[in-house]
């Protein structure tokens, strides 16, 4: 509906309940109801599953359409990003949002920083997603009355022309709400529990849930050891749970990214059940590290499975965990991925050790010849060293082609000393095309960092921490960050702004009319900045 049309909807509906509405601004009123688009979490997962659908429709028609998110970890952070995505490209188009449960555990969690090991609150993932969108919605209410201002003063200059542009930019809004993908974990307990934690999720805005194959209670950051998977069985009933979640809350198109871990773990807490040869407990089974057993020799608590007419001992850890083959990672991936698929899941996550175009793409080229149109959401994760990663695959080329590489030390690559080298010009522009090489070969529809952040802030603040505490002062403050700011045209200079300041005077205006106190006046030292 167009600004005139809402106004010319509220006037009616102002007009028809008599004099004791008449002090209502029909006008003022459609502000705040163009400010306030989205009005539930379930309106905002409607909108954003309807663009992430359409997203994955066209980058299977073409690859170069792949979508990027980073990790946010504050409602703050995320608004920031979308505003400075807004400023810089002038469009949110194919730009998502991350939750990641690590930052939760890390950063959310009041029992203070923990672990990736869904030791946090489940209910501080939904919260999360909340403020998040708070402060999304936010942004927009923000923007909008920056340019209900300008209306108004081009109205009052009777500039027609002027004011009806505005109107008109008004209408065509873009709004800063866009996907985000949340990460559930192992679901933090069994389906049931699951399914209610999918509920809160849907219900906080998150039209795309990501979920791993790992033991919920066993649950290790996907680049750390220790990983423990579970039976496909047991995996696909939390997808199916999700999936319920979904369609009882009406979101008849939600998204869930099924991830497995199965490349990095080697450790199963159970066996699964098979009822005949080649079922897909069987094919779980069949990956598990066994001896043959020799009736004479069985020793007290050992458990049996029967393969191909013989008896079976899986090896087990005093930790009564069982340990699969070595190298049957892959293979595992690639069952885990079809089997997500075939049951429900709508995107594929394949946690790696490294970002290897041609490793993940050769799983993908497996899983597409059953399903030839999966697609992942990949982690350009910062646990990589992707300098020292791309360093030794530029290396490791070279030697392939007969390149001289005695100037290199491999194990060294990492050094400053190689900076300015062809072999690390060569290493930073694969870095610079990976999304784009690993969409069109590996089937990556989304790149996200999880936690980019986690790092930015860390680095910004023991930047400013080793200035401001040290020689340079308050200068450093001022020639690093405000002086910047201004310079860079960041929004947050004018941080009362920013927090809803103006917003509020607004209100008041509309509430108070001549009798309110705004905090905008001439001696808001925000004023300062309009020069910037």
């Amino acid at each position: 509906m167009t600004y005139q049309n809402t106004i010319a909807r509220l006037q009616g509906v102002i007009g028809a309940n008599g004099p004791s509405w008449a002090a209502i601004d029909p006008e003022n009123a459609a502000r705040m109801v163009i400010q306030n688009r989205f009005r539930t979490g379930l309106d905002i997962v409607r909108y954003t599953a309807d663009i992430m659908r359409a997203d994955m429709a066209a980058y299977d028609a073409d690859p170069a359409q792949y979508t990027q998110s980073l990790g946010c970890w504050h409602g703050f952070i995320a608004q920031q990003k979308l505003i400075a995505i807004k400023k810089h490209f002038g469009s949110t188009k194919r730009r998502y949002l991350y939750l990641s449960g690590w930052m939760v555990a890390a950063l959310r969690s009041e029992f203070g920083p923990l672990p990736d090991q869904s030791m946090h609150e489940k209910t501080s993932v939904p919260a999360l997603i909340g403020e998040i969108y708070t402060f999304l919605k936010q942004a927009d209410a923000r923007e909008l009355g920056l340019m209900f201002r300008a209306l108004d003063k081009a109205r009052e200059a009777g500039d027609a022309v002027e004011a009806k542009r505005i109107e008109n930019a008004i209408d065509n809004y873009e709004t800063h709400v866009v996907p985000i993908i949340a990460d559930i974990d192992a679901g933090f307990g069994n389906a049931e529990a699951t399914y209610l934690l999918a509920k809160k999720m849907i219900e906080a805005g998150a039209c795309a849930l990501q979920i791993e194959n790992q033991v919920s209670d066993e649950k290790q950051c996907g680049h750390q050891d220790g990983k423990v998977t579970v039976p496909h069985e047991d995996f696909l009933q939390k997808i199916r749970a999700i999936r319920h979640a979904f369609l009882e809350l009406g979101v008849d198109n939600g998204i869930i990214v099924a991830r497995t871990d199965s490349l990095g773990a080697g450790l199963t807490k159970q066996i699964a059940y098979s009822k005949e040869p080649g079922d897909l407990g069987d094919q779980y089974n069949s990956f598990l590290d066994c001896d043959e057993v020799d009736p004479a020799n069985i020793t007290n608590g050992q458990v049996f499975i029967s393969r191909n007419g013989k008896l079976l001992a899986p090896k087990r850890l005093p930790s009564n965990l069982y340990q699969f083959r070595p190298g049957t990672g892959e293979d595992r991936v690639v069952l885990d991925c079809i089997t997500s698929l075939q049951n429900g899941a709508d995107l594929l996550w394949i946690e790696t050790e490294k970002p290897h175009v041609e490793q993940i793409a050769g799983m993908v080229d497996r899983i597409r010849a059953v399903i030839p149109n999966a697609k992942l959401v990949y982690n350009n994760s910062p646990s990589f060293n992707w300098t020292l990663n791309f360093r030794q695959q530029v290396y490791d080329k070279w030697v392939a082609e007969g390149r001289d590489v005695s100037a290199y030390d491999r194990a060294k690559l990492m050094s400053v000393d190689y900076d300015g080298t062809e072999l690390a010009a060569e290493a930073d522009e694969k870095i610079r095309t990976f999304q784009r090489d690993a969409s069109a070969r590996a089937g990556i529809f989304h790149h996200l960092i999880t936690l980019p952040t986690y790092h930015t802030a860390a680095l910004s603040t023991d930047n400013l921490a080793r200035e401001y505490f040290g020689e340079a002062a308050m200068l450093g403050y001022v020639k690093n960050v405000q002086r910047e700011e201004i310079r860079q045209g960041i929004a947050c200079v004018k941080h009362q702004n920013m927090a809803g300041s103006d917003i509020g005077d607004d209100h008041k205006e509309y509430f108070a009319g001549e009798a309110a106190l705004k905090a905008g006046g001439v001696h808001n030292t925000m004023n300062q900045f309009e020069a910037a």
